[in-house]
């Protein structure tokens, strides 16, 4: 079982990634903004992180930028979520990307490959 946070301002999207999650036998905690998310990485990095590109506060672009730029959490996994279009020459390290509306299973498959990686 991985512990996994989930970073988004959206409830909807927060429920769904949870009950998904899960049910695959995953430990999930949630965040609503990029500044709470940011904290709670630096001070118990969780096995991966899914976050929204689009956040209130310090937005899911930063917060990826800075948690990979930092020595002690750039080893966290990041799945990065958006709704708009994102051009990855410009945009942060993520590990994987999902375009929302998410398909569970691209979700499923990306979170598992990278704990499958960091294994």
């Amino acid at each position: 079982m991985a512990r996994i946070l989930v970073i988004d301002d959206e409830l909807d999207i927060v429920r769904q990634v949870v009950k998904i999650l899960s049910a695959r036998g995953h430990d999930v905690d949630t965040g609503r903004d990029g500044l709470d998310g940011l904290a709670r990485v630096q001070a118990d990095p969780p096995d991966v992180l899914v976050v929204d590109a689009n956040l209130p506060g310090l937005d899911g672009i930063e917060l990826v930028r800075r948690i990979k730029a930092d020595p002690a959490t750039k080893h966290v996994p990041v799945v990065l979520m958006s709704a708009t279009y994102l051009s990855l020459g410009d945009g942060p390290a993520a590990d994987e990307y999902v375009v929302k509306p998410f398909v569970r299973e691209v979700l499923v498959k990306n979170v598992e490959r990278l704990l499958k990686r960091s294994a």
